[in-house]
C-alpha cells in the first residue's frame, strides 16, 4: 500500500506544558509514515530541550502490530516573530511530504486521525481538510467552549488544517501580516485551487484534541481582542461583500446561522444551560470586537 509523507508542523513559544502529550499523540498515529517538525519561536522554558528528548531517541519510537518500531524523525527549528510565519517556515521550507498538517503545541491526536485524512483526502481529491476539534476540560467554561466548537466544524467558521503540501505552496501559504483571521484567509486562498472536505470523525477515531488548559475567560477574550486587530485587514483584502465574510463577522451568521443550520439546532434543546453559557460568551466576544473596532477607527 501506497504511504505518502506526511509531515506535521508544530509551532511552539514557552509551551513545555503541552509540547510532550503533542509529539507522544504523533508518535503514537497509526499511520507509518510521518515527520515532525516543530518551528519555536524563542522559547525560554524547556520547550526546546523536550522536543530534542524525541529527536533521534527511542522516544520517538512505538511498535506497529506486525512491523518493525516506527520512529518518526523529529526536527526542531528556530523562527518568528508570529505564529504565520513559523509555520510558512515549516511548511513551505522544511516539509518534505506529499501532504501536510499544521498543530499548536497544546493539541493531541486521536491514534488513527492522520491515517484517517490521507484515506479520505486521497479517496475524494480535496485540497484540504477540516478536522473535528474537541476542547477538552471539566469545568464550566471548558464544556460550553467543546459544545460551542462542536457547530462550527466544516462550516467557513472552521480552517483547514491538513492539506495537500504542493497546493499550500502554490496559494502562497499563510498571510503573515494577519495573527487571527489568518486561517480563513487560506481557507478562502485553497477554495480557489479545490474542495476543502470535513474528515468523517468515526465516534471521536479522527479528531484533535485541544487542552485550553481548563478555560481561562480572561485569557481567552484578551486573545479574541489580539485577533480582532486583523480583522480589517483581512475585510479590505476580499471585499465587506464576500459571502464568508458576511458569514464570519457578520451578527446573523455567528450568533444564530451556525447554531441551527442543517438541524444543528436540537443541540441547543439538548443542552440549555451550555447553550446559554455559549451566547453569553459569544455575546462578551461581540461587546470585545465591537470595542477593537471603534478603537481601529
Amino acid at each position: 500500500m501506497n504511504n505518502p509523507l506526511v509531515s506535521i508542523v508544530i509551532t511552539t513559544k514557552n509551551e513545555e506544558r503541552h509540547i510532550e502529550n503533542c509529539l507522544k499523540s504523533i508518535v503514537a498515529q497509526s499511520y507509518p509514515n510521518i515527520e515532525i517538525i516543530v518551528v519555536d519561536n524563542n522559547s525560554i522554558d524547556k520547550t526546546k530541550e523536550i522536543v530534542s528528548s524525541f529527536c533521534h531517541s527511542s522516544l520517538s519510537c512505538h511498535s506497529r502490530e506486525g512491523g518493525n518500531p516506527v520512529c518518526p524523525p523529529v526536527s526542531f527549528f528556530t523562527y518568528g516573530p508570529e505564529r504565520s510565519a513559523q509555520r510558512n517556515y515549516g511548511l513551505m521550507q522544511k516539509a518534505k511530504g506529499e501532504y501536510a498538517m499544521f498543530l499548536d503545541a497544546d493539541m493531541t491526536l486521536s491514534p488513527d486521525l492522520i491515517k484517517t485524512c490521507v484515506d479520505f483526502i486521497q479517496q475524494n481529491n480535496y485540497a484540504a481538510l477540516h478536522i473535528s476539534e474537541i476542547v477538552t476540560g471539566e469545568k464550566f467554561w471548558s464544556r460550553v467552549r467543546r459544545f460551542e466548537r462542536s457547530f462550527y466544524d466544516g462550516t467557513v467558521i472552521d480552517g483547514a488544517r491538513f492539506f495537500r503540501q504542493n497546493i499550500f505552496v502554490k496559494v502562497g501559504g499563510f498571510d503573515e501580516t494577519m495573527s487571527g483571521p489568518e486561517d480563513w484567509d487560506l481557507d478562502k486562498k485553497l477554495k480557489q485551487i479545490g474542495a476543502i472536505g470535513l474528515v468523517p470523525s468515526g465516534n471521536n477515531q479522527a479528531v484533535i484534541y485541544h487542552n485550553e488548559a481548563e478555560f481561562n475567560l480572561k485569557k481567552y477574550l484578551s486573545k479574541k481582542s489580539y485577533y480582532a486587530g486583523s480583522f480589517v485587514a483581512y475585510i479590505n483584502k476580499w471585499g465587506k461583500n464576500d459571502q464568508d465574510i458576511k458569514k464570519q463577522l457578520g451578527f446573523f451568521y455567528r450568533y444564530f446561522g451556525v447554531f441551527i443550520e442543517k438541524r444543528k439546532w436540537r443541540r441547543l434543546l439538548t443542552h440549555p444551560i451550555l447553550g446559554a453559557g455559549m451566547y453569553l460568551l459569544r455575546g462578551m466576544v461581540g461587546v470585545m470586537f465591537l470595542m477593537k473596532s471603534k478603537n481601529n477607527l
